[in-house]
């Protein structure tokens, strides 16, 4: 903390800015929580459907259905697969924008983003929305020590990726491998795998792509 002199009008600016902050994060779980719930219905699946199919709580699908829990990268790829779609699907409409799945570009300042603020992982969907969309590219930020979490986790498709900032850990089956800027990595979705930041106080940053096969 800082003291005197400028104390009294820094702390008045710094409470707005906090306030804002805390008020997105349960926003973006709102949303999430809504697409997740929009999607299950459009395919006519209870919730005890999918809770059987992820071997997930009802109580807990519940609670992310209505934006009061916030959902891990490895709990939305197991929705993601039973309702059939992309992680991607999950992302909703872009910013300021009408989201085409045909859309060819995609503007910088119109990037749908899905934030794991609880984990220390975004990703922002470079490649236009779309729930029939095959493949999906997204810049992922992970913060220091930002982590899908120790669970290793399986999905539908396959992945690659460019690691343009930072360090990070990926471990796919048995292997775990360090990751620098330029380093890159390609592996079938269906193998347990998991990455995180190492770094404690440094962010890491990866082009990544998704394929739904």
């Amino acid at each position: 903390m800082r003291k005197p002199s400028a104390a009294a009008p820094s702390r008045k600016r710094k409470a707005p800015s906090q306030t804002a902050a805390t008020a997105v994060e349960p926003a973006m779980d709102v949303a999430v929580g809504g697409r997740i719930r929009d999607l299950r219905r459009e395919r006519k699946l209870s919730l005890e459907t999918v809770a059987a199919q992820t071997e997930l709580s009802i109580g807990f699908l519940s609670q992310i259905e209505r934006g009061l829990s916030s959902p891990s990268l490895r709990v939305l790829a197991t929705l993601a697969d039973v309702l059939g779609v992309g992680i991607a699907a999950l992302f909703g409409t872009s910013p300021g924008g009408d989201a085409a799945s045909d859309a060819v570009v995609t503007r910088g300042a119109q990037r749908p983003e899905l934030k794991l603020w609880r984990t220390g992982v975004s990703k922002q969907l470079l490649s236009a929305a779309g729930a029939d969309n095959k493949l999906n590219l997204f810049l992922v930020h992970l913060e220091p020590r930002g982590s899908t979490g120790d669970e290793l986790y399986t999905h539908d498709g396959e992945e690659a990726g460019l690691v343009l900032e930072g360090e990070m850990i990926l471990t796919v089956d048995a292997e775990t491998w360090s990751l620098k800027t330029g380093d890159s990595f390609r592996f079938a979705s269906r193998r347990p795998h998991r990455f995180s930041n190492p770094a404690d106080d440094a962010k890491a940053v990866v082009l990544w792509v998704n394929c739904v096969t």
